[in-house]
């Protein structure tokens, strides 16, 4: 962790550290502290400082900031051992995989403040206006093949559902394969890409967008009645960065579960969430259509779809539609 992360790893850790101690931790000088306490403060938290008590952090601001997020985060496993935040960018995915092409080590998480072209599958757009969610990537070199890489997309999932939960109190659903709904809305999306080779997995990038702290009146017209945000379902303002913290670990955990080959835990959590399962569903592949019932997932993450003419289809990808 940087200084900074550390100083406020330190705040948090208790209610008030002198600037000796701080200096101690860190092995830096007290001036050299008092400059970090300061370019705290510069960056939006109050941080009071008493001869008796040191220093003492009062409030943070609901900015996403890497040092901030690292300190939240404390020991981590695989994700979020490195945090990048820009202000705005076209993509995170598109940093993310410059990072992997540069053979930056996995685990790497890009959050951009606003996104201009961030987009979900199928080449849609993705609405990513500054400050109002969480958009970001991150970097995962999985020893997997890359008809394996569906799990990734099912522990993401499962995943984010468990935090948005455990912070909001909402209970999103997931439908298959990578969005979560509440009310029948998306309130969250997830793109998967990948770089492989015939049985070899080079790199994944999970491309991730919650609709965190949007007002109705500011998604457009036409999406209205198809999406909705944290703050619209919770009937409250999300703080973002502890959101965003509690993400990466529930993140980190079931990747772990993944590589370890426990993805049948997974799935198991991943089926009472899904809404998709058991429902009469229509499928497009491309210029192909399919319709059926969804039925189960197989070892691999796939949908198993039992079509209309009695046969088992395994799906892997595809835009899924549940009828009424």
């Amino acid at each position: 962790m940087s200084p900074a992360a550390q100083i406020l790893a330190a705040l948090r850790q208790q209610d008030g550290v002198s600037g000796a101690d701080l200096a101690q931790r860190l092995g830096m000088s007290r001036a050299a502290i008092w400059a970090h306490i300061e370019d705290l403060r510069m960056a939006g938290f109050e941080i009071e400082a008493s001869p008796h008590q040191g220093y003492r952090l009062v409030t943070a601001p609901d900015r996403l900031l890497a040092d901030d997020l690292s300190a939240r985060l404390g020991p981590i496993g695989v994700i979020g051992r490195d945090i990048r935040v820009f202000q705005e960018t076209s993509s995170t995915n598109d940093i993310v995989e410059k990072l992997a092409r540069d053979g930056v080590g996995e685990g790497v998480v890009v959050f951009a403040e606003a996104q201009s072209k961030g987009r979900g599958r199928l080449g849609r757009q993705w609405l990513s206006p500054a400050g109002k969610g969480l958009w970001f990537s991150i970097l995962l070199r999985p020893n997997l093949r890359p008809q394996e890489v569906t799990q990734l997309t099912v522990a993401a999932a499962t995943a984010m559902a468990r935090a948005i939960e455990e912070q909001t109190g909402v209970t999103p659903e997931i439908k298959w394969p990578n969005d979560l709904m509440i009310g029948g809305k998306k309130v969250c999306g997830i793109l998967t890409e990948l770089s492989a080779e015939l049985d070899h997995v080079k790199y994944v990038i999970l491309g991730i967008g919650v609709d965190v702290n949007l007002a109705l009146n500011e998604f457009p017209s036409d999406l209205r009645k198809i999406a909705t945000s944290l703050r619209i379902a919770a009937g409250c303002t999300i703080h973002r960065a502890e959101l965003a913290v509690a993400i990466l670990q529930e993140l980190d955990r079931e990747y772990a579960r993944v590589l370890h080959g426990r993805f049948t835990d997974v799935a198991d959590e991943w089926e009472q969430r899904c809404t998709t399962l058991g429902q009469l569903v229509s499928v497009r592949l491309g210029d192909r259509a399919l319709r059926g019932r969804a039925e189960a997932l197989d070892e691999s993450g796939a949908l198993l779809l039992r079509t209309e003419h009695g046969r088992l289809e395994r799906i892997i990808g595809g835009d899924v539609t549940v009828e009424k």
